[in-house]
């Protein structure tokens, strides 16, 4: 059953470790994905962009999916399914589809307008136990056509959005979607713990999660980030062990052009990326706590 990210964002922040969001796209994903949460014991949470969603057809498939996986793998783990950087209108969607979380990202808004739809998306959400992500600042890069020049969030701004009972925050902190650039300056860490004395026990989620230091992304779980955001490494270790499996020829000897073996060693590489990952944020174990 899938849960609202709520309780296991609480608990990450009071216990100085993270969630790991885990960008799905189809079924491999997914259950390496959730595989990977059950062996390790941890909360997680599975995220899914517009565009992601409307390449599997639409969301109603993707909560089906879902849903039938938890059933089907007996996974014990608390599972939350949130919308990744949604839309106003995409939002509404999600709701109606039987998420279980969602990200109105307005911060291509002015803040009065992203404070404004945030309330209400906020009243929606309450109603219906599910938990709600707002964004400040922006992620640099792209993802799916959602666009940031990596401006560092306004601390004032972001105690103005967390105010509205929002369930968690992003906020920008020179963090960037995909590779980092050789000559990128690193996160603010100035920025972040300015943001956390006056968000207070607010959970603050770290977007970009691929390619930032371990010894950053522990010092940013330090200053209050509960949730970190993990797509381009997954995709990248997918690509990398298919690639292998075909350049070996292992797809011309005998039905290894079946897609179940085709696409079986980039599933496990998500899954071993999965785990590192939840080790690294300290959320393993936690779920029987």
């Amino acid at each position: 059953m899938l849960v609202s990210a709520k309780e296991m964002l609480n608990k990450a922040k009071a216990g100085h470790y993270a969630v790991g969001q885990f960008n799905i796209n189809n079924l491999e994903w997914t259950k390496a994905i959730l595989l990977a949460a059950e062996e390790t014991r941890s909360p997680v949470i599975l995220g899914v962009s517009e565009g992601a969603g409307k390449y599997m057809t639409g969301y109603k498939t993707v909560v089906g999916m879902v849903n039938g996986m938890l059933d089907e793998l007996n996974i014990s783990v608390p599972v939350a399914l949130h919308l990744d950087h949604g839309s106003y209108e995409g939002c509404y969607k999600c709701i109606e589809a039987g998420f279980s979380s969602v990200m109105f990202d307005g911060s291509h808004y002015p803040i009065e307008e992203n404070v404004e739809k945030t309330k209400e998306l906020v009243a929606v959400t309450r109603g219906k136990g599910m938990s709600i992500e707002a964004e400040v600042g922006s992620i640099g890069g792209e993802e799916d056509g959602v666009v940031g020049k990596g401006e560092c969030a306004d601390p004032e701004e972001c105690k103005a959005v967390a105010d509205l009972g929002i369930t968690m925050l992003a906020a920008g902190i020179g963090n960037i979607h995909g590779k980092y650039p050789d000559n990128w300056e690193g996160l603010s860490f100035e920025t972040l713990d300015a943001i956390q004395q006056l968000t207070g026990d607010m959970p603050l989620v770290l977007h970009g999660g691929t390619g930032i230091p371990d010894d950053m992304i522990k010092k940013a779980i330090s200053l209050g980030v509960a949730k970190i955001n993990v797509n381009t490494e997954c995709q990248i270790a997918f690509a990398e062990a298919t690639r292998k499996y075909i350049e070996e020829g292992k797809d011309q000897q005998g039905k290894g052009f079946d897609p179940r073996k085709l696409l079986a060693p980039g599933a496990e590489a998500i899954k071993d990326m999965v785990i590192t990952k939840i080790k690294l944020f300290g959320s393993d174990g936690k779920a029987d706590e």
